[in-house]
């Protein structure tokens, strides 16, 4: 079975790591961060007097008394064979495995730490090692934005919201009138003239908001709630800001989903596939929402 994306011991270069991505090897790489692994396994230890890591001594340079743990009695084993002459449960404790990889095969890299450990655990970070953020900073950088846009854009939607609101008041103030005369409503349509004024504040503050999130995003890599969150957007696979490409198809999936919901019939479903892509990077291993996947990006911890 593959071994996951991640960190590992270069096979070609023991002083470097190199990344896997689940498939084969990349042509990333790293200095060790850790010294070169022991390539020996529980109950097959070293020699007394080995060096860790390097070659075996030669027979030359062994001392001349007994090694260590070398007993007279014919029945004892040496010092580093005794797994092997041992009642097979005994062996097989020995050789238990910790987190799909047997102890003493070392990966090279520190266990308990985000992102990397032992080959099984689900990573937490970018291919290039980086930490991604959790879901519940990116939903209130989402509301900070949602603030501050609203605020940025109220001058030029302003006028539209108003008299939006006013037909929505006479609306329903000759509905209650005709209901305490005795005639109640048929209909629960609202008039056309609620969508005259309704469309084009929707539009304009759509449009705010995705030049809000462009020009921050490709020039400081984050928007001011995110920067609040300690949280950035970038390529999955390349570090910085991401290019202008990339925040057009992440934000422009997420207008056509908004926009799309205003449409009577369709607009229940596009609602549910927005709901979703809020609610993705709770389950998905790389913590993608449905918009970082069609953009090939991530959020990141800074």
């Amino acid at each position: 079975m593959s071994s996951p994306a991640g960190w590992y011991d270069d096979p070609e270069d023991q002083t470097q790591q190199r990344y896997w991505d689940g498939n084969t090897w990349t042509d990333q790489r790293r200095p060790q961060q850790t010294p070169p692994p022991y390539q020996g396994q529980y109950g097959q230890a070293a020699q007394h007097g080995q060096v860790y890591g390097g070659p075996a001594p030669t027979q030359q340079s062994r001392p001349a008394q007994p090694q260590y743990g070398q007993y007279a009695q014919p029945q004892q084993p040496q010092y580093g064979q005794y797994a092997q002459q041992q009642p097979q449960q005994q062996q097989q404790a020995g050789q238990q495995q910790y987190g799909q990889q047997q102890y003493g095969q070392y990966t090279g890299q520190q266990p308990g730490q985000q992102g990397y450990g032992y080959p099984g655990q689900r990573p937490h970070t970018t291919p290039d090692g980086q930490m991604l953020s959790g879901w519940w900073r990116r939903v209130f950088a989402r509301i900070i934005d949602s603030i501050i846009v609203g605020i940025i854009g109220l001058p030029l939607t302003g006028y539209f919201y108003y008299q939006y609101s006013q037909v929505l008041w006479d609306y329903f103030r000759n509905t209650l009138d005709q209901a305490e005369a005795g005639n109640p409503a048929t209909t629960t349509t609202l008039p056309p003239e609620v969508y005259k004024w309704m469309i084009p504040a929707v539009l304009i503050g759509f449009l705010v908001s995705f030049v809000y999130e462009y020009l921050f995003v490709t020039k400081k890599g984050a928007t001011p709630g995110k920067m609040a969150l300690g949280i950035a957007v970038r390529l999955r696979d390349v570090p910085g800001n991401p290019p202008g490409s990339a925040v057009a198809k992440r934000y422009g999936f997420q207008i056509g989903l908004s926009v799309l919901g205003l449409i009577p019939l369709i607009g229940t479903l596009t609602g549910f596939a927005a709901l979703l892509d809020y609610l993705w990077p709770l389950w998905d291993d790389k913590k993608q929402a449905l918009h970082d996947k069609v953009a090939a990006t991530n959020v990141v911890r800074k």
